[in-house]
This record gives structure tokens, C-alpha cells and sequence, in this order.
């Protein structure tokens, strides 16, 4: 079973991540595609940044609805939010299609993206401590693209943090990429 706490120790090991592999990285490297298909480190966040702008601000007015004492703070999970973790879960190696509002393929990035995750991931982390005082359980959460669809603030919680740390490790995949790719001359580290 996961608890905030996990979900929170997660979530600051992703803004380190992020940090620390990322930070230094020139635009060619953050913009570099393994194939004109996949998606570059950006578009990985660009992703994510898309997500955290619908379900933060859900999750904001959620859990300020349901903190009236009546907290329960572990997480029981519901069909679709079995079905939906198992999806994002990182490692569940199975592609899944994107929504196209969500896709940001070919999309001009640039450092904005990584500030703009930067401080979706405070903004999260304020929500997972907000959470200890709310009802994990009340299902208060519209999914993104079938809004008659309600998910439980917990696996909610948990969804967005699993989603985010299976595109972070997506994005370290095509750094490593960009590092080993043959014939690259990509400057990864800034002033070299």
C-alpha cells in the first residue's frame, strides 16, 4: 500500500532528478529525438506539464472540499484507478497512446518547460501534505479526458506521481541516448 509519505519522497526525488540531470543540458540535448517519433526531454516534461495543469488545480479544490475532519489517510483504490496506476506504473514497458490535447510531439520548447515542472512539482507537494487532513478516499476527481468519470483523491495522488516518474525515466532514457548516440555532436553540458 502507498502512503503520502512514499508519494511525497517521490516527488522530491523527480525535482532532483530533474535538477541535477537536466539543469545543465544545452537546448540541442533537451530538444534531441532518438527517432522523429519519440519524444525529446522537454516534450517528456511538456507532457507533464500538461497533466499538472488540469489535476493540480482539481486536486487543490478537492481536497480543500473534503478536509472537514473526516480524514482518512490510506489509499483503497477503485477500479479505475487500479486500471489507470497499472497504465503509468514505470514499469509497465507497454506504450500507451496520449490524448492529443496532452501530445506535445513537435512542440518549440524550451528551459521555460523544466521552471514550469519545477513548480508543478512544489505546487504537488503542497497538495500531498494538504492531503494528510482529507478524505483520500472520496471520489472528487474528474479524469482528464472523460470528466463523468471520478477518480479517489489518493489514487489520484498516486497516478500523477507514477505518470510523472514514468516520463522522467523516459527522459533519462533519451539523455542516455543523446549521450551514446553515434556521430552525435551535441554539447550535453552547458559551456563545454
Amino acid at each position: 500500500m502507498t502512503t503520502l509519505e512514499q508519494l511525497s519522497q517521490t516527488n522530491s526525488q523527480l525535482q532532483q532528478t530533474i535538477v541535477n540531470e537536466f539543469s545543465a543540458l544545452d537546448l540541442a540535448a533537451l530538444n534531441y529525438k532518438p527517432t522523429p517519433e519519440s519524444w525529446s526531454i522537454l516534450e517528456c516534461l511538456e507532457h507533464l506539464n500538461r497533466y499538472s495543469q488540469y489535476y493540480n488545480p482539481a486536486l487543490a479544490r478537492a481536497i480543500a472540499d473534503n478536509s472537514d475532519g473526516s480524514n482518512v489517510t490510506s489509499i483503497t483504490y477503485s477500479w479505475l484507478g487500479k486500471k489507470s496506476l497499472d497504465i503509468v506504473r514505470p514499469q509497465n514497458g507497454k506504450k500507451h497512446k496520449t490524448v492529443k490535447h496532452m501530445n506535445p510531439a513537435n512542440s518549440t520548447l524550451g528551459l521555460a518547460t523544466i521552471e514550469a515542472f519545477l513548480k508543478h512539482q512544489q505546487e504537488l507537494q503542497s497538495l500531498l501534505q494538504a492531503a494528510k487532513n482529507s478524505n483520500l478516499n472520496k471520489k472528487a476527481i474528474p479524469v482528464e479526458f472523460f470528466k463523468l468519470l471520478k477518480m479517489r483523491i489518493g489514487e489520484t495522488l498516486e497516478f500523477i506521481v507514477m505518470h510523472q516518474e514514468r516520463h522522467v525515466q523516459q527522459a533519462l532514457r533519451v539523455k542516455q541516448q543523446a549521450v551514446y548516440s553515434e556521430g552525435s555532436s551535441l554539447s550535453l553540458i552547458a559551456g563545454c
